[in-house]
């Protein structure tokens, strides 16, 4: 194929292909949002939360009566990636294959690259939190875990994934030469790839995060009792302000955003049932918290909000005064790996589709399953090169936070 078909439209289609090649949790997430109407930064697409309702035991209904109360979030189309490229016309001389092998490929892996660390970013805002920091999972417990979590937190047993890191995939793949055939536990050490291990399509990532905890230091308790809101006044941003006390004096961020902790005497409930599951409602520090003078007052911005009765319960009960908190997500200011294990619908992408800019340059857009890739390139007579560029305009969201939980390692 010479130089003379490399048109715009052949290059953006095979910068799709390639792109989606490349895709492995960006392929795990929800991407059906329709953002084909955006097209700038800052577009957005809103997206309703499900209505719940309780059900009731007496005939007579008065008083009983559920609002029907609709939430909504929304994704927000803020972020933007570009990889630029320049060569002289020779290059342009090769065929499709070899052209997309040497520029379309590798362009294509990094912008990959670029949204699938933003995914993974938003275990910031997710609260279910297991393992032990500072140290890999190493048996079919670790991830079963995770699942019992996510199972008791009321999300679909299908479509599962999980994500870790180099380290923890290797010695999670380790671990099964005890509980697999040899030539299995063989290929997933080799490839640290196990199909519905403990429910999960567990996969190795480098674009996973690392968190580091707040300085926290002290004996931190609830201030003040009955510290529970209703889903009316938190379903949008589903946070809650949480008073508390008791951290050493004066220390800025002495929590960040994505640092976890339980509270005495608060457990999660299924929400099925409504009924406690035994276990600690974990929350996540939705922004960073400084904390005061005196009694080392902080207040916290929280996840999920304490709901006590009703449809849209979270927790068994609100905190006491003076609950003991205990921060779970690790040492203060040490940095642990975030693995991630979900549903496809806890994170949801959407993608923008830039416009065609006008003036004399080839350009091309394609579409495919919900992602967007736009190319752009111009050609200079006095040194005869050309520069291109393949933009990605997207955003992403934890829309469901509770279909999620970071395993720790």
């Amino acid at each position: 194929m010479s130089n003379s078909l490399l048109t715009p439209s052949i290059i953006t289609k095979q910068a799709m292909v390639e792109l989606k090649n490349s895709m492995v949790m960006l392929a795990k997430v929800d991407r059906t949002l329709d953002a084909s109407f955006a097209s700038k930064i800052g577009d957005t697409v809103s997206v309703r939360k499900r209505v719940l309702y309780a059900a009731t035991t007496s005939a007579d209904i008065t008083g009983s009566i559920s609002d029907s109360v609709e939430g909504k979030i929304d994704v927000v189309l803020d972020q933007r990636r570009v990889v630029s490229m320049q060569f002289d016309s020779t290059e342009l001389g090769l065929k499709i294959e070899e052209f997309s092998d040497r520029y379309i490929r590798p362009a294509m892996v990094e912008l990959v690259q670029q949204v699938e660390s933003s995914i993974s970013g938003l275990y910031k805002q997710v609260w279910n939190f297991t393992g032990t920091p500072g140290t890999s999972p190493t048996t079919f417990l670790a991830i079963g875990t995770a699942g019992a979590i996510l199972t008791e937190s009321g999300c679909p047993e299908d479509d599962r994934c999980g994500f870790y890191t180099a380290a923890a995939a290797l010695t999670l793949a380790d671990g099964l030469k005890g509980v697999f055939p040899t030539a299995i536990a063989t290929n997933a050490i080799e490839k640290a790839y196990v199909n519905m291990y403990a429910g999960f399509d567990v996969y190795r990532s480098m674009s996973l995060s690392t968190h580091t905890v707040g300085a926290w230091a002290g004996t931190p308790l609830v201030n003040g009792a009955s510290q529970n809101v209703t889903y009316a006044t938190s379903k949008n941003g589903y946070t809650q302000s949480l008073i508390t006390d008791g951290w050493s004096n004066s220390i800025t961020g002495i929590l960040k955003e994505g640092d976890t902790f339980t509270i005495a005497g608060v457990y999660a409930v299924n929400p099925k049932t409504r009924q406690s599951t035994g276990r600690l409602q974990s929350f996540v520090v939705r922004a960073d918290a400084d904390s005061g003078a005196s009694t080392g007052p902080a207040t916290l911005t929280i996840a999920p909000p304490m709901i006590t009765s009703g449809a849209y319960q979270t927790v068994s009960a609100a905190p006491a005064d003076n609950a003991a908190i205990t921060v779970t997500s690790g040492t203060a200011s040490t940095a642990y790996p975030q693995n991630l294990l979900f549903n496809k619908g806890a994170f949801a992408v959407a993608f923008g589709q830039l416009a065609k800019p006008i003036g004399n340059v080839m350009t091309g857009s394609e579409s495919l399953d919900g992602v967007s890739v736009r190319m752009v390139g111009d050609y200079n007579v006095l040194t005869d090169v050309n520069v291109w560029r393949f933009d990605v305009l997207y955003g992403v969201k934890a829309v469901a936070p509770a279909c999620a939980v970071r395993h720790t390692s």
